[in-house]
């Protein structure tokens, strides 16, 4: 199945490698994730979650049969993504939301896209039909072109939905097809992301 690729001007890091994350990586993710709460908007979060909720949270996306996806770098942890529930009623169990973090010494090497792209084939496999992107900062011109590069385009805008470091912040949200998109009746449910 074609996935999304990123062109962009900005050269693809080649000594990195995407896998799936494994429990061993945890505190690398955490570390990362850690860094966007402390410092900024992605996540609205105002205090990291410590090692044991951040490996709670990783345990719960795994068990909901999601894929959670690694640039490995030289056996280092370069940034993640990962799909999780876009909502929880039935209805909704053929639309996946997105995450992608990418570690602030690794910016701007093309991982983001590597994660991004690997993580729309991976859904687009196990049969989900639409991508969700949620972006906490209306002014994350990064993550937004991130994602149009990858196909997603704006659905809506909600202004002052978050408030975070003395400022409100306008949420943005992007969609795109994966598949058949809603061209065609869904299988049963979306196959679990198994090892």
């Amino acid at each position: 199945m074609p996935t999304a690729t990123c062109s962009s001007a900005i050269a693809i890091d080649a000594t990195a490698r995407v896998r799936r994350a494994t429990p061993d990586d945890v505190p690398a993710l955490a570390r990362i994730y850690a860094h966007e709460v402390a410092h900024g908007t992605a996540s609205c979060e105002y205090t990291p979650p410590d090692a044991r909720e951040f490996a709670r949270r990783f345990t719960a996306i795994r068990d909901g049969g999601y894929p959670y996806l690694v640039a490995d770098v030289d056996g280092r942890v370069g940034g993640f993504a990962y799909g999780s529930a876009y909502r929880t009623r039935e209805g909704y169990r053929w639309v996946v939301e997105d995450s992608v973090y990418v570690d602030a010494a690794f910016r701007g090497r093309g991982l983001g896209g590597r994660l991004l792209d690997a993580l729309i084939g991976r859904c687009t496999a196990l049969g989900y039909r639409r991508m969700i992107a949620v972006i906490g900062d209306g002014g994350n011109a990064a993550s937004i072109a991130l994602h149009e590069r990858a196909g997603f385009s704006v659905a809506a805008r909600f202004a002052g939905l978050g408030f975070k470091h003395g400022r409100w912040l306008e949420n943005v949200q992007m969609v795109r097809a994966l598949g058949a998109g809603d061209t065609s009746p869904p299988a049963a449910a979306p196959l679990p992301d198994a090892d």
